[in-house]
């Protein structure tokens, strides 16, 4: 049997054999990735050093836990923007950077780039996956061009439309809570947490048809909802939890597939019930029993939905979706609408004469609730609530990572591989509106019949 001299290793002359050569093969292998690796590694933070970087809070886990979901967080990242108003570079954990882009000149360069060059960035968004599957924030390429595409009508103005009444309901439900709750005498009132379960309870109501309660008693479905947002929030700050082994293995990790489990078994039986409508109605049929109710909900859209080639949406994509917006619609919504009224109780003189636009459109008609109609009635509230989401969006930040080198107009280059997270604004949580119909027919509901008195959020 042939020699093979490992002496450099001080093994001496051994036999070789197809193992041993397959583990040099594997060793060199892994030891050239490894070694590109670095290169790669240390050429993006050279090439990075154009941005500035504040000050890290550890050796090891750099900036990670700088901004926290808390309201200093919020102050963190104010003075961050202050400091560094065109953008700056930190990092997550000792090996991952972000690009933070600030300034309205810079941001476009990335939002405008293709899917190619500036693909979602899957390294924080996965953590939503379990939950959310391959919905519309999570897919990408033709599957998200099709899915976007089945589900526009369910945005078509005459669906909307009949929103408005459930909207009104939700928030007749919500007030009349705090007039009872401030005649026991409570002071202080967290407005997120009230104006998170009226939200939930809308869109219950328009994705699924379906009325818990949630205002009023608890909910297990609503619980599992606000809970996977806490567990979802708190990983990221985890970096070490970012594996997903390590992660299952935890006390969050099996409150996490525990609550997915319920939503999904929530979401999956109304999908299931309402499929075996469908076949002893007919699309008329049920499009006409629809109508005289004037509610047709996300379910019977995604169910009635059809691409080019006449293919329907499966049950797990009608799931992903219904889950989607679930989640993207009550905790964004609620939001917006906690900054407004926060902006509108730091402007009294400002509320005072939104509160008269909307007493004014209301002056003479019984019942005194808002309809489609009058949303374009009310410029100046309008106007409020497009300020306060200027100021206070509820999405901050929309994260890209780079697969080619992106030049920024000030001729600084963004390193292919490098995360980039584009800031959209200096303050607010990581919560925005899905639909301004929701936000401004709550909200005039509010005011035509509420004084704002207390800015908890």
């Amino acid at each position: 049997m042939p020699q093979l001299s490992l002496s450099w290793l001080g093994l001496g002359p051994v036999a070789a054999s197809p193992w041993l050569l397959l583990l040099l093969v594997g060793a060199s292998w892994l030891l050239a990735h490894v070694l590109a690796w670095t290169y790669t590694f240390y050429d993006i933070v050279h090439r990075l050093r154009c941005f500035p970087q504040p000050p890290k809070r550890n050796w090891f886990w750099g900036h990670l836990g700088l901004v926290t979901p808390t309201e200093q967080g919020m102050r963190v990242v104010t003075q961050l923007v202050a400091n560094y108003p065109q953008g700056f570079v930190t990092r997550v954990g000792p090996v991952m950077p972000l690009v933070t882009l600030c300034h309205p000149d810079m941001v476009p360069t990335v939002l405008c780039a293709s899917a190619a060059i500036a693909p979602k960035d899957m390294v924080f968004y996965r953590f939503l996956k379990p939950w959310l599957g391959d919905g519309l924030p999570l897919s990408g390429g033709d599957k998200w061009s099709r899915h976007r595409r089945m589900l526009t009508p369910a945005f078509h103005f005459n669906i909307l439309k009949s929103y408005v009444r459930i909207f009104n309901d939700s928030v007749n439900i919500m007030h009349a809570k705090w007039k009872r709750l401030a005649s026991e005498g409570s002071a202080h009132l967290d407005m997120f947490e009230h104006i998170s379960l009226m939200t939930l309870d809308s869109l219950q109501k328009c994705v699924f048809s379906f009325d818990s309660n949630c205002q009023e008693k608890p909910s297990e479905y609503i619980a599992a909802i606000l809970e996977l947002s806490a567990l979802v929030t708190k990983r990221h700050q985890q970096i070490i939890l970012h594996m997903d082994f390590l992660y299952h293995l935890t006390t969050d990790g099996r409150r996490f597939r525990r609550a997915c489990r319920l939503v999904h078994d929530f979401t999956d039986s109304v999908i299931q019930e309402r499929r075996r409508t469908l076949p002893d109605q007919g699309l008329d049929d049920l499009l006409k029993a629809k109508a005289k109710v004037k509610t047709l909900d996300f379910i019977d859209v995604l169910l009635l939905a059809k691409d080019e080639d006449g293919k329907e949406l499966s049950d797990e994509d009608i799931r992903a979706e219904a889950d989607t917006f679930m989640f993207a619609g009550h905790d964004t919504t609620a939001s917006g609408l906690a900054w407004v009224l926060y902006n509108l109780a730091r402007h009294p003189e400002h509320q005072e004469r939104c509160r008269q636009e909307v007493r004014e459109l209301l002056r003479d008609r019984e019942p005194k609730e808002i309809e489609w109609d009058d949303l374009a009635q009310l410029p100046f509230l309008t106007m409020c609530i497009k300020e306060s989401l200027r100021l206070h969006p509820p999405v901050t930040m929309v994260s890209r990572c780079c697969t080619q080198d992106i030049v920024l107009p000030d001729g600084r280059v963004i390193p292919k591989g490098a995360l980039n997270v584009k800031g959209k604004s200096i303050l607010g949580r990581k919560r925005g509106p899905k639909h301004q119909g929701e936000v401004t027919s709550g909200l005039y509901s509010l005011l035509s019949g509420a004084q704002v008195r207390t800015a908890g959020i």
